[in-house]
């Protein structure tokens, strides 16, 4: 069964793409920000995260360059899923590394869809 890392600040999003991931059959671990996550990565490598951009502590961008500049995490697929709509944020995210770009609002299937084609299920 394939680990899916969730990092968010906000509780509640946090709580619904836990359940969309659950419902997908998916072992899910949390993070409420950037440095949770990167320890909780150290400790167990996820098979993909999915991620905010604004979060305390470190963001999401600074996050998803860390994962891809470690040699145990650089493979581990990155989504972003986030507010930041503009075609700027979306071209710096790529420049970070993410692997696909979800705008929120967004709809649980096209999240699905982005995580089995990244875990090839």
């Amino acid at each position: 069964m394939a680990t899916v890392m969730v990092v968010d600040d906000s509780p509640t999003l946090r709580a619904m793409i836990v359940e969309i991931m659950q419902s997908q059959g998916l072992q899910v671990v949390e993070a409420e920000d950037g440095l949770i996550a990167q320890e909780k990565i150290k400790a167990q490598c996820p098979d993909l995260v999915v991620l905010d951009v604004v979060m305390p502590r470190m963001n999401g961008y600074e996050l998803c360059r860390w994962i891809k500049g470690e040699a145990a995490s650089k493979d581990v697929p990155v989504i972003m899923c986030t507010t930041k709509s503009e075609d700027f944020d979306i071209h710096w995210g790529k420049k970070q590394g993410v692997d696909a770009y979800i705008t929120k609002p967004f709809e649980p299937g096209d999240l699905i869809a982005k995580v089995k084609e990244l875990l090839k299920t």
